[in-house]
């Protein structure tokens, strides 16, 4: 990875092994210790110079240094530092030893060790193995495993794949070809194909046979391998392909797991801060810039504390919030990142269907049985919109009026209540009418709900927002245009307005307009705020989605930065939200509505609208693909985290929309 070193831990100058010892003695000698001499002293030093300390420790005391530190330190401080003091290949034994001994296996550690160790490692760590257990590591690890992921494993041990820098030209397209037929093209998985291309070809090669492989299948590996396999196979063989695709990109995310939601991982955290510190821990900061809000250092800051968030900041070794600019390794990551997005053919899937055997008369008369009289039937009423697609709801409406001269909506507000009401209401409104009501819902009363505007109007395709405007000037009687004008001001309302007027160029990307308007983004970056956000408004609010996909691919090379980053250092308030929105959403849109999703239900209190808003909006369009992305960001499905942050009827409504656990 990278040119030269990339590490955050180097040797320390001067380097003297007995004074460090003798430091670490008197630091820990007499009542308490002095925690905060130990932090400086061991991530002050690499760790071959750690070893060094340890020697010396014995020679001059007689003692054990890592039982000493092991006496005077307590909890996640202790584990860290003890941590440390260990040789790289001993600590990656320990860790497995940790993870497959006792009750239950921790797969999520053989997976993230194993697929991440180059050969050299992994030899390393057979040794360690032996040394520190005296067992075979093969062996313990295949007792305590099965099936596919057990030979996947068993292959990674070997540690013999090609050398980085090895390709086989002639086999690139052939393995591509091997993997498609393997997967994709027949009933059933040929697994065996998969572990040994993935377990034995070089990284080189096998980033070409990924690129070939997305030709032929019109979608990234990555996405076959989660239709094709299931469970910790899944997981394993997309570890791998992360890693090979970049294993920066791959801890990053793996560290951004271990410390969102609630609870952290502090072992995943401990791992991979050690293991990666005197490696690749810039690069795996800038891609953690790149892909998530904050810099790894402000995460760090804000999920641990005391002298265990000491060692862990200085391990991380500076905040990258206060750059701009990427690290050449990161650049090209950001541009194959958008090109993967420009190239790739997304299948929409909703949760929602049209029932079968669909009769609106029995409905209605169902319905209106279910509301007759003392109480309600919510069950029934749940049961009838929730399994009906919008269209067949809309015959529903329109029967329960001729057949029993009544208006459904009012009787279904006047008998349910809350958020229940709104829910059911909302699926029974026109996509249309829902998106006005949301619109109008946004801008009434006192606060006006900015993200909501934003959310509505960048992800609306011209027709959607075309009827959402008919359906508003229905409704309220007034322009949305005009409603937008009159609620919002300066240039987030221009954007708005330029957005709501639905008219944004539709088709492929145009690559030489694309090379012109990445350019001009590029020079707006060093103009004055107000130009840069005019220029920036004019392009991104009127290019089509994919040509704007090649816009921002080509604006990585002409200026060498991050639009999300600059988007977010150089703008402020709503217009950035709208703009940083707009980016998200020509990225991938799923995962922009997984991340809404997440923000309404974390922490205290859920945002029930923005929640209703998007489980009713999206249910018939791609739900089904918003909660693979939701899964695969926040470790926890959509299901799981529908079920813990509601109750009741309300509850059991947002599940059946939702569809399935994942």
């Amino acid at each position: 990875m990278g040119k030269g070193f990339r590490g955050t831990v180097t040797d320390a100058p001067d380097f003297d092994a007995s004074a460090d010892a003798e430091t670490l003695y008197n630091a820990m000698k007499g009542i308490g210790s002095d925690k905060e001499a130990i932090l400086d002293l061991v991530t002050g030093r690499s760790n071959a110079q750690r070893q060094e300390i340890v020697q010396a420790y014995k020679s001059s005391y007689g003692k054990n240094l890592i039982d000493d530190l092991k006496y005077e330190l307590t909890g996640k401080f202790e584990r860290l530092i003890v941590s440390l003091m260990r040789p790289q290949a001993y600590h990656d034994a320990k860790e497995i030893h940790d993870a497959i001994k006792g009750a239950g296996t921790d797969e999520k550690c053989l997976i993230e060790v194993l697929a991440s160790r180059n050969n050299q490692q992994i030899h390393n760590l057979v040794e360690a193995y032996k040394d520190a257990y005296g067992s075979d590591i093969e062996e313990d690890v295949t007792g305590d495993t099965s099936g596919h992921f057990k030979k996947m494993l068993v292959v990674l041990l070997q540690g013999t794949r090609d050398e980085p820098g090895v390709v086989h030209a002639d086999l690139v397209e052939e393995d591509a070809q091997a993997l498609f037929a393997a997967g994709e093209e027949q009933w059933g998985t040929e697994e065996s194909i998969f572990i040994m291309l993935l377990g034995n070809r070089g990284v080189n090669h096998l980033q070409m046979v990924f690129d070939k492989y997305q030709e032929i299948a019109e979608k990234p590996i990555e996405d076959s391998i989660k239709s094709e396999l299931s469970g910790d196979f899944e997981r394993l063989m997309l570890a791998v392909v992360q890693c090979i695709r970049s294993v920066p990109m791959y801890f990053a995310k793996r560290l951004y797991k271990s410390m969102k939601g609630l609870g952290t991982q502090d072992n995943t955290l401990i791992r991979i801060m050690i293991c990666r510190s005197e490696i690749d821990m810039l690069d795996i900061r800038e891609c953690f810039r790149m892909s998530y809000e904050k810099s790894l250092y402000n995460m760090i800051k804000e999920d641990t504390s005391g002298d265990y968030k000491r060692t862990l900041l200085a391990l991380c070794g500076g905040d990258d919030d206060l750059a701009g600019e990427f690290f050449p390794e990161a650049a090209q990551l950001a541009y194959k990142m958008w090109e993967t997005s420009a190239t790739t053919k997304v299948q929409l899937r909703p949760t929602i269907r049209p029932a079968s055997d669909f009769d609106p008369a029995d409905d209605a008369q169902n319905l209106r049985k279910a509301m007759k009289g003392f109480g309600t039937d919510e069950d029934v009423i749940i049961n009838i919109v929730a399994n009906r697609s919008n269209e067949q709801r809309q015959e529903i409406r329109q029967a329960f009026k001729s057949i029993l001269g009544r208006d459904l909506m009012k009787d279904l507000k006047s008998e349910l209540s809350k958020n229940l009401e709104r829910l059911i209401i909302g699926l029974m409104l026109t996509p249309a009418e829902f998106d006005a009501k949301m619109m109008r819902k946004a801008m009434e009363g006192a606060g006006t709900d900015e993200h909501a505007l934003i959310e509505i109007l960048v992800t609306r395709s011209n027709g959607e927002i075309q009827a959402m405007n008919a359906a508003y000037r229905a409704g309220y009687k007034k322009s949305m245009e005009d409603a937008i004008q009159s609620d919002t001001s300066g240039r987030f309302s221009q954007i708005l307005t330029s957005l709501v007027q639905g008219a944004r160029e539709q088709g492929p990307a145009d690559c030489d307009r694309a090379l012109v308007d990445a350019q001009e983004l590029a020079d707006a970056c060093n103009e004055d705020s107000d130009d840069m956000e005019i220029k920036f408004m004019s392009i991104l609010c009127t290019r089509s989605f994919p040509h704007l996909r090649r816009v921002f691919q080509e604006f990585v090379r002409c200026s060498n930065k991050d639009i999300e980053q600059i988007i977010k250092k150089e703008m402020s308030g709503d217009v950035k939200q709208a703009m940083y929105g707009i980016v998200r959403s020509v990225k991938n849109q799923s995962n922009y509505f997984a991340e809404r999703l997440y923000k309404a239900m974390k922490g205290m209190g859920t945002d029930d609208r923005a929640l209703i808003r998007i489980m009713v909006s999206r249910s018939e369009v791609d739900l089904f693909n918003i909660r693979k992305e939701f899964k695969e960001t926040h470790d926890c499905s959509l299901h799981e985290f529908i079920q813990g942050d509601t109750s009741g009827d309300y509850r059991k409504t947002l599940l059946m929309l939702c569809g399935g656990q994942d």
